[in-house]
């Protein structure tokens, strides 16, 4: 007896704690456009469960996941007509910390731009242009980011790819859909870089799983396919792309003269459409001639030397070029966003060692969220906030066995079985992550009729990847996002 005692107080010992959501909610006002909008603020984990199939039988509903997210819905009557849009980060390994604190929520950090960074601590203010005053928010931390993790004994690893993101970020929405009865609201899914192409296997998920059709797409930063973007072996595709992006850089930092930015653009993009990359397929067949015009052209567009171009073979990859353009000034320009700047200790380096323009705002995005959560809606973990976090690697592409990530063949799928989807994609030409003329190289390709094209709304923006740092980056396209849910 005294052993079966002792084997059955083991047993309760080493078995996990059943985990429950531990949402919080507070009450809030802001003030938008001279009118007091009160709203809810809901924040804390959400438990994700499995339906588990044992030997052919039911055998209960597991819990997998404790999501985070942090949603605002307005006090007023309850009004179906009212959307509500579900915003995540990308990465992988983001929180959706940036366009929460960024641009969409009803408080948003001071961090400074480019060349006029704020100092630590930094600070917090109300955003007037909050999307709040149109539409709920709910804003989603996919499991290892934030503070959202795998349950005790769980695998973090069946989160960390491609399906699995999808498939829990899914659940997280029709969960919160089906508990605030927001099944006839218009919903609205917006996403940053790698959250676009979460975006858009999203809305085809929710559409065939789960009968949840989405209203419109935010896509912020886009990338659809992995393949515009990537500098492998025998693809030529980016250096193509990214040639536009070089040349904004180089005319933020004066190396165009006093030439209008869309003249240089104009110029950029019909190179690199098409002169540039019939020189790449010629290789070696090019005359003397021809390779010397082209090292030329390619010189001047991207404010690199003759002598460098040549030397790469025609071929700027992206993380030699911002650590190439400012050489002779012993600086280097960043990746997110082009019109930033940082230093080497070595000044003859080939490849930056840190992005300028995160390592710029990321301490005041990171002191923000966690004094956020904690004094001004009430939840408290002990737990690191994790806003950008290499945990999630190596991310699977499994799904994607000897075939180029993309996603285009998913959001084509989703529009044409949902032809009311409408597609809002916004670009900062500065941005060096996930340039813009990759993007639109992408849409032109997008498996659709003509008559859904006209669903399809492309913004600009003379900033970066997180183009809401430039405060009328910010201004304009909180406008433009308040126009395209509302549908202006």
């Amino acid at each position: 007896m005294a052993e079966e005692k002792a084997a059955e107080a083991t047993k309760h010992e080493t078995t996990p704690a059943e985990p429950v959501d531990d949402l919080v909610s507070t009450h809030h006002a802001i003030t938008v456009d001279g009118t007091e909008l009160s709203y809810t603020a809901t924040t804390g984990r959400l438990v994700l469960r499995d339906e588990v199939y044992a030997d052919g039988r039911f055998d209960g509903h597991k819990p997998k996941a404790e999501v985070f997210l942090t949603s605002y819905v307005l006090d007023a009557a309850p009004d179906s007509n009212r959307p509500v849009t579900f915003a995540f980060n990308g990465g992988p390994g983001s929180a959706s910390v940036w366009l929460h604190l960024g641009v969409l929520g009803p408080r948003r950090v001071i961090s400074g731009d480019a060349d006029d960074l704020a100092p630590p601590p930094y600070g917090l203010a109300d955003n007037p242009e909050t999307l709040l005053k149109h539409s709920d928010l709910v804003f989603i931390d996919p499991v290892s980011t934030g503070y959202s993790r795998a349950v005790e004994g769980g695998n973090p690893g069946d989160f960390h790819g491609f399906q699995g993101d999808i498939e829990s970020i899914a659940e997280v929405i029709r969960l919160w859909t089906t508990r605030n009865s927001r099944w006839m609201s218009p919903k609205y899914l917006a996403g940053e870089s790698y959250g676009t192409l979460r975006a858009a296997a999203l809305a085809d998920h929710l559409q065939s799983r789960h009968g949840l059709y989405p209203n419109g797409l935010l896509l912020i930063s886009s990338v659809l396919d992995m393949g515009t973007i990537r500098f492998t072996e025998g693809n030529d595709l980016p250096y193509s792309l990214y040639l536009p992006t070089y040349a904004a850089i180089a005319h933020h930092h004066g190396k165009h003269g006093d030439r209008p930015l869309r003249e240089v653009l104009d110029e950029a993009e019909k190179f690199a459409a098409e002169d540039y990359p019939w020189a790449l397929a010629r290789g070696a067949r090019l005359t003397p001639e021809e390779r010397a015009d082209v090292v030329r052209r390619l010189a001047e567009l991207s404010g690199l030397s003759e002598d460098y171009v040549d030397r790469v073979n025609l071929r700027i990859e992206h993380i030699r070029f911002f650590t190439e353009l400012l050489r002779d000034e012993r600086r280097t320009v960043g990746r997110m966003d082009g019109r930033f700047t940082g230093w080497e200790p070595d000044a003859a380096v080939e490849r930056f060692t840190d992005d300028p323009s995160i390592s710029g705002i990321r301490g005041a995005y990171s002191a923000a969220i966690n004094h956020y959560l904690r004094e001004e809606l009430d939840y408290r973990s002990d737990l690191p906030y994790e806003t950008l976090t290499g945990r999630v690697q190596p991310w699977s592409y499994k799904e994607f066995e000897g075939a180029a990530v993309s996603v285009v063949d998913k959001l084509g799928a989703a529009m044409q079985a949902n032809p009311h989807l409408r597609v809002h994609v916004g670009c900062g030409y500065t941005d060096g992550a996930t340039p813009y003329f990759a993007a639109e190289h992408v849409l032109a390709r997008l498996p659709v009729p003509d008559e859904l094209r006209d669903n399809i709304d492309v913004r600009y923006y003379p900033a970066g990847h997180m183009m809401y740092v430039h405060e009328p980056s910010r201004l304009q396209q909180s406008e433009d996002l308040a126009n395209f849910v509302s549908g202006r």
